[in-house]
């Protein structure tokens, strides 16, 4: 019996000491201790480190400049700028929204505030000119620009099915126009050396999403232009940071009730404005933070064990929105029933 048991003690000594052996265990280790490094330092910027302070990218009454400013999260980013001391410049379609908010930002804050009406579909050279023409003769210093504007399709649909006009919106607003306001305000804080630019991306470009490709390339463009924008301004002291969402209550989500993993507009922007410069659960991701810390998670997860280009994870994507569109046509046709 004791020599069985040496016999067998010597074979797991021999595949042990073999050197494939120590080199697939050397592999498992590293692989497995950078899990752990990632998995904390995710915990350590969601939770524990601060992000940097905004007085870094201008003194009170500085300005920031917001588009899709008149609801959700644009309307929010307002309010905790202005509650900081942030003149600001309000920029969306609706006049009457925009004039309710600035009195309200007025009137509470003491704060001065611009107000753009700007249709950023139509793409009009004349509202940009507007927009230059109040950037250099009404507004001081922009030390902050917020591109929230954005536009996603009315409900889940093939490509092929898409209206022309609303491709043509979604490309138009989502790309297009944070390209040229950003062009705008840039030279500005080059010149100073100092600005922060938070371009409003989503998981929806982030995984790519059957359903609403259009959307999520164009998310997916935001992206990449921003990561390679942080690269050339950089050097000039300029943050540019992407915010990766997961839900939102909002109008485009079309979700009204808040829960752990879909947060408010004033959770979400509160950690996306206390968490610049971190990346949350973005790691490896040049300029980009998933600040709300459930999204955090969920991204690192994704990214960690899947891979956010995995074919299951894009097939569960598509599976969803493909009931979230049956649910959207059954509504539909049930609306249409009433109204008739």
């Amino acid at each position: 019996m004791e020599d069985k048991i040496a016999a067998a003690l010597g074979d797991s000594t021999d595949y042990w000491a073999s050197p494939t052996t120590q080199i697939f265990a050397f592999i498992g280790l590293f692989w497995l201790s950078i899990k752990i490094f990632s998995f904390w330092r995710l915990i350590a910027s969601l939770f524990i480190l601060p992000g940097t302070s905004l007085t870094k990218f201008g003194k009170k009454s500085t300005w920031a400049v917001i588009t899709g400013a008149s609801d959700g999260i644009g309307k929010e980013y307002a309010i905790q700028l202005a509650a900081k001391g942030f003149n600001v410049v309000l920029i969306s379609r609706t006049q009457s929204k925009l004039l309710d908010l600035a009195k309200e930002l007025k009137d509470k804050y003491h704060v001065e505030v611009r107000n753009l009406a700007m249709d950023f579909a139509a793409n009009r050279d004349k509202d940009y000119a507007a927009l230059k023409k109040l950037l250099q003769e009404e507004v001081g210093e922009v030390g902050i620009l917020i591109n929230n504007v954005g536009l996603s399709h009315s409900i889940p649909v093939p490509f092929a099915e898409t209206p022309e006009q609303e491709m043509k919106d979604i490309v138009t607003i989502n790309c297009l126009a944070t390209l040229r306001v950003t062009q705008l305000v840039v030279p500005g804080m080059v010149a100073r050396r100092r600005g922060l630019i938070l371009n409003m991306a989503s998981f929806g470009g982030l995984l790519p999403t059957p359903l609403l490709a259009t959307y999520s390339g164009s998310k997916a463009f935001l992206q990449q232009w921003s990561s390679a924008l942080f690269s050339e301004l950089a050097p000039h002291g300029i943050t540019v940071q992407v915010v990766q969402s997961y839900l939102v209550t909002s109008a485009m989500s079309k979700i009204r009730r808040a829960s752990w993993l879909v947060p408010t507009p004033r959770q979400f922007v509160k950690a996306a404005l206390g968490k610049i410069g971190r990346s949350g659960g973005a790691q490896g991701i040049l300029g980009t933070c998933t600040p709300y810390w459930a999204h955090g998670i969920m991204h690192w997860a994704i990214a960690s064990f899947a891979g956010t280009m995995n074919g299951v994870v894009i097939g569960i994507n598509k599976r969803m929105h493909e009931d979230i569109r049956r649910r959207a046509l059954k509504k539909a046709e049930r609306d249409g029933k009433k109204s008739s």
